[in-house]
């Protein structure tokens, strides 16, 4: 019997996994932004020792998907970090990993994380797999740009809006 897909709340148990599949997700999705030195050198302890605090401070909601007890995926959502915020919703990120693509566990994390509500979020420009999920999403560019460093790397981010304010028509 195969263990199915299930979505649920990180426990501070989980802070390991996370940082598994982020790692994993970064080496399969960032090879075009950053140094492959870089991505080999990602330190899953590292990660999870911050994934453990993040965990257990409570600042953003974050939730999990698994296949029976190992993580393949997880998505966070907050009130949001950035002063200009479009929304009061952030999806501050959202990571499955490549064998699980295409399985459901994307749209069950994002439903898990910001349900329908309006929410934005930033992205790697280039990334045009998570630009159409996100798109099926009902998100959309609203033209802002800017730079983010990722372990001393330069990344060029582009923000999504959902849904887009609609310009007023006289």
């Amino acid at each position: 019997m195969t263990d199915s897909l299930h979505v649920r709340p990180a426990l501070i148990s989980d802070a390991a996994g996370i940082a598994a599949v982020h790692i994993q997700s970064w080496r399969e999705t960032y090879t075009a932004q950053l140094p492959g030195a870089t991505l080999a050198a990602l330190d899953e302890s590292e990660f999870a020792a911050r994934w453990a605090g993040n965990l257990s401070g409570g600042a953003s909601s974050v939730w999990v998907a698994l296949i029976g007890p190992t993580v393949i995926g997880w998505a966070s959502s907050s009130t949001g970090r950035d002063s200009d915020r479009p929304h009061p919703l952030e999806l501050e990120g959202i990571y499955v990993v490549a064998s699980h693509h295409g399985t459901g566990a994307g749209q069950q994390l994002m439903d898990a994380a910001i349900g329908r509500h309006n929410a934005y979020l930033w992205m790697a420009v280039g990334n045009e797999r998570a630009l159409a999920f996100y798109r099926r999403n009902g998100f959309a560019p609203d033209g802002a740009l800017s730079t983010k460093e990722l372990r001393g790397t330069p990344v060029e981010v582009m923000r999504l809006v959902r849904p887009l304010a609609s310009a007023h028509v006289t």
